[in-house]
Protein backbone atom coordinates (compact mmCIF):
# COMPACT_ATOMS: atom_id res chain seq x y z
CA UNK A 1 0.00 0.00 0.00
CA UNK A 2 1.47 3.15 -1.03
CA UNK A 3 0.47 6.64 0.29
CA UNK A 4 0.07 9.30 -2.50
CA UNK A 5 1.35 12.54 -2.05
CA UNK A 6 -0.80 15.55 -2.50
CA UNK A 7 0.51 18.90 -3.79
CA UNK A 8 -2.32 21.99 -2.89
CA UNK A 9 -1.68 25.40 -4.55
CA UNK A 10 -0.40 27.23 -1.24
CA UNK A 11 -3.13 30.37 -0.88
CA UNK A 12 -2.29 33.56 1.04
CA UNK A 13 -3.22 32.61 4.67
CA UNK A 14 -6.03 33.91 5.94
CA UNK A 15 -5.96 37.61 7.53
CA UNK A 16 -6.19 37.63 11.32
CA UNK A 17 -9.30 39.54 11.25
CA UNK A 18 -10.90 36.46 9.34
CA UNK A 19 -9.58 33.38 11.95
CA UNK A 20 -11.75 35.94 14.23
CA UNK A 21 -14.84 35.95 12.63
CA UNK A 22 -14.42 32.13 11.62
CA UNK A 23 -14.31 31.74 15.62
CA UNK A 24 -16.80 34.20 15.85
CA UNK A 25 -19.47 32.21 14.03
CA UNK A 26 -19.80 29.17 16.59
CA UNK A 27 -20.09 31.31 19.03
CA UNK A 28 -22.98 33.20 17.74
CA UNK A 29 -25.05 29.94 17.06
CA UNK A 30 -24.13 28.56 20.42
CA UNK A 31 -27.13 30.66 22.13
CA UNK A 32 -29.72 29.07 20.66
CA UNK A 33 -28.33 25.47 20.70
CA UNK A 34 -28.04 26.11 24.55
CA UNK A 35 -31.59 27.75 24.73
CA UNK A 36 -33.41 24.13 22.76
CA UNK A 37 -31.20 22.46 24.86
CA UNK A 38 -32.92 23.74 27.97
CA UNK A 39 -36.52 23.49 26.70
CA UNK A 40 -35.61 19.94 26.38
CA UNK A 41 -33.84 19.57 29.67
CA UNK A 42 -37.15 21.09 30.99
CA UNK A 43 -35.58 24.34 32.80
CA UNK A 44 -38.09 27.19 33.57
CA UNK A 45 -36.97 29.49 30.21
CA UNK A 46 -40.20 30.88 29.78
CA UNK A 47 -41.09 28.83 26.80
CA UNK A 48 -45.21 28.56 26.72
CA UNK A 49 -47.21 28.09 23.85
CA UNK A 50 -50.59 29.91 25.08
CA UNK A 51 -49.78 29.60 28.49
CA UNK A 52 -48.93 25.96 28.82
CA UNK A 53 -45.48 25.52 29.09
CA UNK A 54 -43.48 23.43 26.68
CA UNK A 55 -43.03 19.65 26.91
CA UNK A 56 -41.42 18.24 23.87
CA UNK A 57 -41.96 14.33 23.65
CA UNK A 58 -39.61 11.87 23.06
CA UNK A 59 -39.23 12.02 18.98
CA UNK A 60 -39.42 16.18 19.70
CA UNK A 61 -36.86 15.94 21.77
CA UNK A 62 -34.20 13.84 19.51
CA UNK A 63 -35.16 16.05 16.63
CA UNK A 64 -34.50 19.31 18.70
CA UNK A 65 -30.97 18.23 20.43
CA UNK A 66 -29.70 16.96 16.95
CA UNK A 67 -30.77 20.64 15.21
CA UNK A 68 -28.31 21.84 18.25
CA UNK A 69 -25.87 19.62 17.07
CA UNK A 70 -25.97 20.13 13.19
CA UNK A 71 -26.48 23.73 13.75
CA UNK A 72 -23.18 24.08 15.59
CA UNK A 73 -21.45 21.22 13.62
CA UNK A 74 -22.67 23.85 10.61
CA UNK A 75 -20.65 26.66 12.06
CA UNK A 76 -17.47 24.98 13.05
CA UNK A 77 -17.09 23.99 9.48
CA UNK A 78 -16.37 27.89 8.36
CA UNK A 79 -13.11 27.16 10.19
CA UNK A 80 -12.67 25.29 6.56
CA UNK A 81 -12.60 28.79 4.84
CA UNK A 82 -9.63 29.87 6.89
CA UNK A 83 -6.93 27.05 7.86
CA UNK A 84 -5.16 24.24 5.85
CA UNK A 85 -7.27 21.52 6.57
CA UNK A 86 -10.05 23.07 4.45
CA UNK A 87 -7.86 23.17 1.48
CA UNK A 88 -8.21 19.09 1.08
CA UNK A 89 -10.90 16.90 1.39
CA UNK A 90 -10.44 14.85 4.58
CA UNK A 91 -9.06 11.13 3.79
CA UNK A 92 -12.27 9.42 4.66
CA UNK A 93 -14.50 10.81 1.95
CA UNK A 94 -15.06 8.02 -1.05
CA UNK A 95 -13.94 8.89 -4.38
CA UNK A 96 -12.17 13.08 -3.25
CA UNK A 97 -10.57 11.91 -0.06
CA UNK A 98 -7.48 13.51 -0.50
CA UNK A 99 -7.48 15.37 -3.07
CA UNK A 100 -7.91 18.95 -3.12
CA UNK A 101 -10.72 21.05 -2.44
CA UNK A 102 -11.46 22.98 -5.89
CA UNK A 103 -12.12 26.75 -4.41
CA UNK A 104 -15.12 27.21 -6.46
CA UNK A 105 -16.85 24.31 -5.24
CA UNK A 106 -15.82 25.85 -0.78
CA UNK A 107 -17.41 29.25 -2.49
CA UNK A 108 -20.08 28.15 -3.93
CA UNK A 109 -21.19 25.78 -0.59
CA UNK A 110 -20.52 28.56 1.82
CA UNK A 111 -22.08 31.36 -0.40
CA UNK A 112 -25.03 29.27 -1.22
CA UNK A 113 -25.25 28.54 3.03
CA UNK A 114 -24.68 32.11 3.58
CA UNK A 115 -27.95 32.77 1.63
CA UNK A 116 -29.61 30.64 2.41
CA UNK A 117 -29.03 31.19 6.63
CA UNK A 118 -29.53 35.02 5.80
CA UNK A 119 -32.96 34.18 4.35
CA UNK A 120 -34.20 31.62 6.79
CA UNK A 121 -33.11 33.90 9.93
CA UNK A 122 -34.10 36.98 8.36
CA UNK A 123 -37.82 35.65 7.47
CA UNK A 124 -37.98 34.41 11.23
CA UNK A 125 -36.83 37.80 12.76
CA UNK A 126 -39.38 39.68 10.19
CA UNK A 127 -42.27 36.29 11.74
CA UNK A 128 -41.35 38.02 14.94
CA UNK A 129 -41.38 42.03 13.93
CA UNK A 130 -44.81 41.22 12.56
CA UNK A 131 -46.44 38.37 15.29
CA UNK A 132 -44.87 39.53 18.07
CA UNK A 133 -45.00 37.32 20.95
CA UNK A 134 -47.74 35.05 19.00
CA UNK A 135 -47.22 32.06 21.21
CA UNK A 136 -47.78 33.57 24.43
CA UNK A 137 -44.65 33.12 26.08
CA UNK A 138 -43.60 34.92 29.48
CA UNK A 139 -42.41 38.43 28.90
CA UNK A 140 -38.53 37.17 30.45
CA UNK A 141 -39.12 34.02 28.43
CA UNK A 142 -39.68 35.86 25.21
CA UNK A 143 -36.68 37.93 25.67
CA UNK A 144 -34.45 35.10 26.63
CA UNK A 145 -35.68 33.50 22.98
CA UNK A 146 -35.02 36.55 21.34
CA UNK A 147 -31.47 37.13 23.15
CA UNK A 148 -30.65 33.49 21.96
CA UNK A 149 -31.98 33.59 18.88
CA UNK A 150 -30.99 37.47 17.75
CA UNK A 151 -27.03 36.44 17.42
CA UNK A 152 -28.01 34.18 14.31
CA UNK A 153 -29.03 37.28 12.26
CA UNK A 154 -25.29 37.63 11.86
CA UNK A 155 -24.53 33.25 10.93
CA UNK A 156 -25.23 34.30 6.99
CA UNK A 157 -23.35 37.62 6.73
CA UNK A 158 -20.25 36.42 8.68
CA UNK A 159 -19.93 33.27 6.24
CA UNK A 160 -20.44 35.35 3.57
CA UNK A 161 -17.89 37.61 4.46
CA UNK A 162 -15.41 34.51 4.96
CA UNK A 163 -16.60 32.95 1.55
CA UNK A 164 -15.49 36.29 0.24
CA UNK A 165 -12.22 36.61 1.81
CA UNK A 166 -11.46 32.85 0.74
CA UNK A 167 -12.55 33.13 -2.89
CA UNK A 168 -10.00 36.74 -2.38
CA UNK A 169 -7.15 34.29 -1.17
CA UNK A 170 -7.43 31.50 -3.78
CA UNK A 171 -8.18 33.74 -7.07
CA UNK A 172 -4.99 35.78 -8.40
CA UNK A 173 -1.59 33.44 -8.38
CA UNK A 174 0.57 34.67 -5.71
CA UNK A 175 3.11 37.25 -6.66
CA UNK A 176 6.79 35.92 -6.90
CA UNK A 177 8.77 36.05 -3.33
CA UNK A 178 11.71 38.37 -3.68
CA UNK A 179 15.10 36.91 -2.79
Amino acid sequence: MTTATVHVRAARPAPAWAVRVAHLIPLVVLPSGLWRIALVAGLPIGASAYGVPVRPGLGESVYIVSLSLVSEGLALLSFGLVRPWGEVFPGWLPLVGGRPVPPRFAVTAATTGAVALTVIWGYAAWGVVVGGNDLAFTPPGFALLLACYAPLLLWGPLLLLLALTYHRRHRAPHPPRPR
